[in-house]
């Protein structure tokens, strides 16, 4: 009889230990089925993502060649508009009323003193757009576009010739009339072209926005402020003597202009 109940409690046993291992069985199957929704899930949303980067990779090439086809329109459009500008000069500080004539003669026979028989011919010339300017505010540019290119040319060349250009209280400037975007092309060069007028060297700015450097006879040309720097680095290593010259004669400028408010 001890052995029967022995063996009784023994099945019993075994029989909570197979409900114990069923009922982890199936919190496993409901866990693993949980986890492969999950990954389902998972495995959806990546192919989504990456369909919408593949659609977002063709968006950005679509607009990076719609920039650059806009970027070349934009030079090509700002190229059109210089050369339409090629016979204009810009003046500025330019006063509204002349007395002494028209403008053009004003500008011929007080400011440059042209020789007399010089015919500057225009098609038009007129003040930037904009309401007159009271007294005492900055005066609006006056635009000229004359009929040859060549006008224009003996024109500015006399003006730098000339130097500076005053008349009564206006300090008159003439400039080659070009658009903004070349405008700030050039601009980008000034810090450059002192460099280089303190060491000497000669230089020029032509058309479009290139810097001629000329030294020991070689001119090498530039179309970034960066590349002449580096040019000037190189030169100045190899040549240390230049640079030393160049501080030297930064040291003198700054000993002319100490004045602490003493007597001399």
């Amino acid at each position: 009889m001890t052995d029967i109940k022995s063996i009784k409690n023994a099945l019993q046993q075994i029989s909570t230990t197979l409900l114990i291992l069923t009922s982890s069985v199936e919190e496993i199957k409901n866990t693993n089925a949980g986890i492969r929704q999950r990954l389902l899930e998972v495995e959806q949303r990546t192919s989504d993502v990456e369909d919408r980067l593949q659609k977002a990779e063709r968006t950005a090439d679509q607009l990076g060649k719609k920039v650059k086809a806009l970027h070349q329109q934009r030079r090509k459009t700002d190229n059109q508009e210089n050369r339409a500008r090629r016979n204009n000069l810009r003046i500025l500080g330019f006063p509204e009323q002349i007395k002494e004539g028209k403008p053009m003669e004003f500008l011929q026979n007080v400011l440059l003193g042209l020789a007399e028989g010089t015919q500057l011919e225009l098609e038009r010339d007129h003040h930037s757009l904009g309401p007159r300017p009271a007294e005492k505010q900055r005066l609006r540019p006056f635009i000229v576009k004359f009929l040859r290119f060549t006008t224009k040319e003996s024109v500015y060349r006399a003006a730098r010739e000339k130097g500076p250009l005053k008349w009564k209280e206006h300090n008159i400037s003439i400039f080659p009339d070009l658009s903004k975007d070349l405008q700030e092309k050039r601009c980008c060069f000034l810090d450059t072209k002192c460099r280089l007028r303190e060491q000497g060297i000669k230089y020029g700015l032509f058309y479009p926005a290139i810097l001629k450097v000329t030294v020991d006879g070689e001119t090498k040309s530039f179309t970034t402020p960066q590349e002449v720097e580096d040019y000037l680095n190189r030169r100045n290593k190899i040549n240390p003597a230049a640079d030393k010259t160049r501080k030297g004669k930064k040291k003198k400028k700054g000993k002319g202009k100490k004045n602490y408010g003493g007597k001399k």
